[in-house]
């Protein structure tokens, strides 16, 4: 779910990275974003890509619950998710990616974040995601999420991987953040 960029999915050289001026600005995609969006994710180990597609519908559909953190015109990170059917009052995180440039500045909880102090998202008391057991860098993402929100946190597996990936996928826990108050989501950007 949660990966850095730096190195290609082949494994090969390190991806070019340009420094940034300036702090990270985050804000709600728009499909001109969704090739761009793309290449991330591609080039980011660990993830898994999705279509070209896919990241257009995220930037358009859905950009609602969907956020951008971007500098000196460079996406230093991604987060998409969507609000579940039948679950109005849930955000289920479906995909966080942060370049290499955007490092130890907070961005993937900036861009939970984001999304959870939008109008928009004023009904969301929960939130919801998947993680394979050795994302260390999610584990950590999420509780300290519930440590901030002051929400408990439950998991359970989702997906696994003798019945739903037939071996091909780590099995994919559910993890559930809530519920928690909308106030506390001011407290993800520090």
């Amino acid at each position: 779910m949660l990966n850095e960029i730096g190195a290609s999915k082949a494994g090969g050289a390190p991806l070019p990275i340009k420094a940034t001026r300036g702090p990270a600005s985050i804000r709600k995609p728009h499909k001109g974003d969704g090739v761009r969006v793309w290449q991330m994710i591609r080039q980011t180990p660990g993830l898994d890509d999705n279509s070209l597609y896919c990241n257009l519908l995220q930037c358009s559909h859905f950009a609602s619950t969907c956020a951008i953190a971007e500098s000196d015109d460079q996406i230093l990170g991604w987060m998409s998710g969507y609000i579940p059917p039948h679950q109005q009052s849930t955000l289920f995180v479906w995909q966080i990616c942060v370049s290499v440039a955007g490092q130890r500045q907070g961005l993937a909880r900036k861009l939970i974040a984001d999304v959870l102090t939008r109008q928009a998202s004023s009904q969301i008391k929960h939130i919801e995601c998947t993680i394979t057991e050795s994302n260390a860098a999610s584990w950590a993402l999420f509780r300290s999420i519930a440590r901030k929100l002051d929400a408990p946190i439950a998991q359970r597996i989702h997906f696994a991987r003798d019945s739903h990936f037939e071996h091909l996928h780590d099995s994919e826990f559910a993890v559930t953040i809530g519920p928690f108050h909308r106030e506390s989501a001011a407290r993800l950007t520090a």
